[in-house]
Parts: C-alpha cells; structure tokens; sequence
C-alpha cells in the first residue's frame, strides 16, 4: 500500500518551531493572499468581509486585514452575510452557523473589532456596506464553490477600494498547491509536501489591538434572524455544540483519547475513533492549521499521525483543488475521461433494483445497512466516512443512471449532513459515483471501471449487524 510519506516534512516543521515561541511567526507571508481587484486609495478602515472561515483565532484573513489596519493606522471591522439563497440552506445547518456566529462576535468583542451581521444577497449587502463604511481595502475568503465565486466576483465588480484574498482555509494556499486539476492524491501529495514546511507555520500574536472603531459596537440582531430562521426549511437540529471553544475540545479530545487507534479503526463506524471535526472544519470555526500544529506538538509520527494528516491535509486540499479547477464539480462532466466512458457503456445495464428518489431518502430498500446509514443521516446529521462511500456506491447501483445518482447523493448529502456543501462532499461523492482521483477497477455490470463496495465486503471490515441494532435502538428513542 502506498504511504503518504510525512516523516520527512512533520521533522523539518519540528525543527523549525523547536525553541521559540509558536506565535512568533512574524509578518503573513504574503503569498497566501491575492489581489483580485484594484482600486482608489483611500483612508477608510480596513473591512474583512468573513464567510468560511467563521472565526476569530487562528485566522490568516482576519490576521491579515489586522495587519492592514495597523499599517493604515485605521480601525478594522468584520462583516458577515448570510444568503437566503444559500443552496440546501436549512434550520439545521443555520442554527449551527448561527450559534458558532454568537461565539464568534463575542470573541471578536474581545479584541476591540466590531461585527456587522447581515441578511440578503450578499453582493448588494457588502456592496451597501462598502459604500456606506467608505473603507479603504476589503479583504475577502478563499472558496473554490460556484456560489461564492460568484458573490466575490459581483462584489469586487462593484467594491471601488482594493479587493484582496486570503485563503485560510488550507494549509498551503490552494492556488499555490498546484496550478492545475489533480489526477489523483498521489500526483497531488509530493507537490503539497514540498510547500508545507513553508507555510504550516504558528500564527501570529493576538495581542495588539487595533484603532478603536469609532461610535458603539453593533449586537446581533437576534429577532431579526428570527424573522430570517423562519424561512428556512426545516430540519431536526444536531447535538453537536458549535463554537471555537467547542472545536478545540474536540480536537484535544480526539487527540488524547482516540488518535493512537484511528489507523486500524477508522473504517469501523462502531469504534467511535473518527475524529469529529469535520463539522467544524466545514464552517471555518476550526483551522486545518491549527489540528496539524498540535498534532506536532504531541510528536504524533506513528502511523496513526500520518494516516490523520493524510485526511486533514492531504484529502480536504485535494477537494479544494478538484473543485477550484473544475466549475462542473457537481456534474457528470466532471469526471476522467475513461470513468464517463465506462459508464455510458453500461448506462443501459439491467439494475438489481430500481428505487424512486422518496424511497431512498426515507431508507426503505432492501439493504439493512444501507436504510441505517441514511437514517442515521437525516435524524444525526451524519454518517459514517466508511459508510458514505458505501452509500454513495449503492445509489449509482440502484438509480437508472449516473446522472441521477450524482443528483439524489449530492441533494441528500447537502441537505441532512451538518458538514454538507463542502468541497469534501462534492469530491467524495464524485470519487464513488465517478471515479474522481481514483483509478480504473475490474470491469463489471452498472459500474463498469468504477470502484465497487458490497454488502459483504462491508461484513469483513466491521460486524454489521451490531452497527444495524445498535441505531435501530437509537431510532426507537427518538
């Protein structure tokens, strides 16, 4: 089996941090941001206008309009919006969201920055905002999504100041990382690794407050997002508690508690070792940079610490790639050549079974498992890393095409998963259905080249039947 091969790039970090303080690490190094519009000079504060990455620590686009600010001698501000027409956009996902919001503007309090919450579209609410506040730049996240390009291009259309970016959502800026859409992990890896000793760095010192913004601090308008919330679609929330705090909990939890089993349990949905943060990760309320900094700081060089590391870092900026590189991301076109070959040659193959779209979301097929994991998906808001390729697997065996599959898991994985409508989704299900970043397999019936995963192959991994009984005993409770 290949190995990600880490020791190398983890001991060069080592060193490099070794005896000195982590939060010495001096000026943002200025290759992780962007210039993507020009404009007038001005003398206006410095706007960071936040969206994935929701928090106020450990932030290189909050650090960096900070940094701007100081250079300026001027205040800065964070601004926030949230879109009605965000796409899958329910109370589950929103009440999430809105609940590390609290904990973020109350963070930020704290550092002397005002935040500023908004509703509607974000192109005309930033716009509004900008030409209200007068700034002098504006500093806006990294997102490889067609929806946030889209509101980043229409602000910067209509911003007059400097617009910059900032990806703090990966470790080694995505745009850095590679020039080009990957083939697979292994052609990715190598070009990851020899960029990571250069920016898996500490972060800079919180301390320094900026100029005090002039007038009172804005609060959250919490009736208003009310009246917001209750256009929203519903859905159960999750117990999952949201907030930076709360993420760094996990994170040390998982760390001290479970990261020495997680290469030889991670694949069994009953041991209870994966680690959580994906929640958090999604919704920018924890850093990649930060999980992989302290799990330097522990020494963590075993084979558990590298098959970690291959997930957070490795996979999560794959995904960013994947779809930063490719705009059909969420279609068949999307996919290698040879993977959309293969399938319309078996486009017309006879399926074992057939389901209709409300039979899949309510779990009602003939596969145990299969109706647990969605189940557990709508009511949890999550399932199993395992058990979604599983899952993803079976709806382009049971579908009448490879269209529709895409359709149904992408729809359902949006719309009931708490870490939905990420890069990691999308990339996920385009590698089960369409062999994104994976390579040609045994020719077969439906599948053609694409991978495949059984019912059976399922049983030698983890007992099934334990998995199945153990949430059917949760489902009763609900």
């Amino acid at each position: 089996m290949e190995r990600p091969g880490f020791f190398f790039s983890t001991t060069m970090v080592q060193q490099k941090l070794r005896g000195k303080n982590e939060y010495d690490a001096g000026p943002i190094d200025p290759r992780r941001t962007r210039l993507i519009r020009d404009g007038k000079k001005r003398c206006g504060p410095v706007l960071y206008w936040m969206s994935r990455d929701q928090r106020s620590s450990d932030n290189w686009a909050l650090e960096f309009a900070l940094q701007k600010a100081r250079e300026k001698k001027v205040p800065a501000a964070v601004v926030f919006c949230i879109s009605p027409g965000y796409p899958h956009l329910t109370k589950r996902s929103f009440d999430f969201l809105l609940g590390g919001v609290r904990v973020l503007a109350e963070n930020l309090s704290k550092r002397d920055i005002p935040f500023f919450f908004y509703s509607g579209d974000p192109i005309e609410r930033i716009s509004e905002c900008v030409a209200e506040m007068e700034p002098s730049c504006l500093v806006c996240d990294f997102d490889p999504l067609r929806h946030t390009k889209h509101w980043i291009k229409g602000v910067a259309r209509k911003t007059p100041v400097p617009v910059y970016q900032v990806d703090a959502h990966n470790v080694v800026p995505c745009w850095l990382a590679s020039d080009h859409k990957e083939y697979a992990a292994r052609t990715f890896r190598p070009r990851l690794l020899r960029k990571l000793g250069e920016f898996l760095t500490g972060f800079p010192s919180a301390t320094e407050k900026p100029v005090r913004w002039p007038g009172r601090f804005p609060k959250l308008d919490l009736k208003r997002l009310d009246e917001f919330r209750k256009n929203i679609p519903p859905l159960d929330p999750v117990p999952i508690q949201p907030g930076e705090e709360e993420a760094m909990n996990v994170l040390e939890k998982f760390l001290k508690e479970r990261l020495t089993c997680y290469t030889g349990e991670r694949n069994n949905p009953l041991s209870g070792m994966s680690s959580g943060l994906s929640p958090y990760l999604h919704f920018g309320q924890l850093s990649a940079q930060r999980v992989l900094l302290e799990l330097l700081r522990i020494n963590m060089d075993q084979e558990a610490g590298e098959a970690f590391r291959e997930q957070v870092l490795v996979r999560r900026e794959l995904a960013d790639n994947y779809c930063w590189y490719e705009p059909l991301y969420d279609t068949q076109e999307g996919f290698p050549a040879w993977a959309r070959k293969t399938l319309s040659m078996h486009l017309h193959d006879r399926r074992p079974y057939l389901y209709r779209k409300k039979d899949l979301e309510s779990g009602m097929t003939h596969d145990p498992l299969w109706n647990v994991a969605q189940r557990e998906m709508v009511s949890a808001g999550t399932m199993h890393g395992y058990l979604r390729m599983y899952w993803a697997k079976k709806i382009l065996e049971w579908t009448v095409s490879p269209g529709e599959a895409l359709r149904y898991a992408l729809e359902f994985n949006d719309r009931y998963q708490i870490d939905g409508r990420d890069p990691n989704g999308y990339t996920g299900v385009a590698w089960c259905i369409g062999g994104v970043h994976d390579r040609p397999w045994k020719d077969r019936p439906v599948f053609g080249h694409i991978r495949y995963m059984s019912y059976e192959g399922c049983r030698r991994k983890f007992d099934v039947e334990a998995y199945i009984d153990r949430w059917s005993g949760k489902e009763e409770n609900l």
